[in-house]
């Protein structure tokens, strides 16, 4: 198991918040995701054999929201 932090931009609420953790914990490999409104962050647990970090990324962007991958 890996760990990535994407850093979240446009996130105003807990809608937000809940929007952006359930597409990640959507996504096959990943077995947790964490994310604050208070810190615009997504802490991720994935399973690198099953997806990349930055399809992690593009699918915060394709919900709607500015995503950045922190440099690992």
């Amino acid at each position: 198991m890996a760990r990535t932090v994407l850093k979240v931009g446009g996130m105003s609420c807990q809608g937000c918040v809940k929007n952006v953790g359930g597409v990640l914990r959507a996504l096959p490999g990943v077995a947790a995701a964490e994310v604050s409104l208070e810190s615009n962050e997504a802490i991720v647990d994935f399973d690198e054999a099953l997806i990349e970090r930055e399809a992690l990324r593009r699918a915060v962007e394709d919900a709607g929201f500015d995503a950045a991958l922190d440099p690992a």
